[in-house]
């Protein structure tokens, strides 16, 4: 066992304002991603300029933050949002959906791609590579806020997360996510993305591996106490909510190819 890092979740206070490293690694993923943003908008077959690269990051965040808390509300809480509407605008309590910041993201970027009028489809593959950095910067921000852990376990890496609710070695699921979500489909996404392809194959791309790595993540993190497990004692709602993006990745990149040989 690997004992954990007890890291203290507020990185900076003065006086009562208090800087929390879950809200520092929001900012360092948009920052990673509008530079990284700017190093795409320079090749031929970018969708945006350089200049445009700023208002991408505006119309990304605010999908992220409204469409993730949205998604945490309706997905993980429902009950909870029907008994008290208003807790949906607590979001100092937490509460952060994948699923649901992913539709906020695709609504803006529908939003702003209509408004420069370089269509949906060219502005979500220009993202796409994008997003993993982000990801991969939550989850250590999950991970140092000592949440999201995994299931009970005796490999050699295991820790005791003082948050659970007991004091059993259990995988450290954020580091395993943050290493499929964020560096692997980082380099997946970049090398592939690195010279033009057919239209919608790199959006494409995305949700598969996306989807594959957190189905497989959902087999060792602790499902939501508030759900469990939804049928035959190991599907969770991370898996039901993924299972439909594998599934589009594939018809996207099979629509792709097909009408590029066509």
């Amino acid at each position: 066992m690997i004992p954990y890092p007890k890291i203290d979740p507020i990185a900076v206070a003065i006086g009562p304002l208090k800087v929390h490293w879950y809200g520092l690694m929001y900012l360092l993923g948009f920052a990673a991603g509008w530079a990284l943003g700017r190093v795409r908008a320079r090749k031929p077959w970018s969708p945006i300029t350089e200049e445009q690269m700023g208002d991408v990051l505006f119309y990304l965040a605010l999908g992220v933050i409204l469409g993730g808390r949205f998604g945490y509300v309706i997905f993980y809480n429902f009950d909870l949002f029907l008994a008290d509407p208003l807790w949906l605008f607590r979001v100092w309590e937490g509460g952060m959906s994948f699923h649901g910041g992913l539709l906020g993201v695709m609504l803006a970027m529908w939003w702003y791609g209509r408004k420069v009028g370089c269509g949906f489809w060219r502005l979500a593959d220009f993202v796409a590579p994008l997003v993993p950095i982000g990801l991969g910067a939550g989850r250590i921000g999950n991970f140092i806020n000592g949440e999201l852990w995994g299931k009970p376990t005796d490999v050699p890496w295991a820790m005791v997360f003082p948050g659970a609710p007991d004091a059993l070695p259990r995988h450290p699921s954020q580091l395993y996510q943050f290493a499929m979500e964020g560096v692997a489909l980082f380099i997946i996404l970049w090398w592939f993305s690195a010279k033009p392809r057919p239209r919608m194959a790199v959006s494409g791309l995305f949700l598969v591996c996306y989807g594959c790595f957190r189905f497989l993540a959902e087999f060792v993190r602790q499902p939501d106490p508030q759900l469990g497990y939804l049928a035959w004692g190991w599907l969770t709602m991370g898996q039901v909510l993924s299972s439909p993006m594998i599934i589009a990745g594939l018809l996207l990149l099979a629509i792709a190819y097909r009408r590029e040989t066509a």
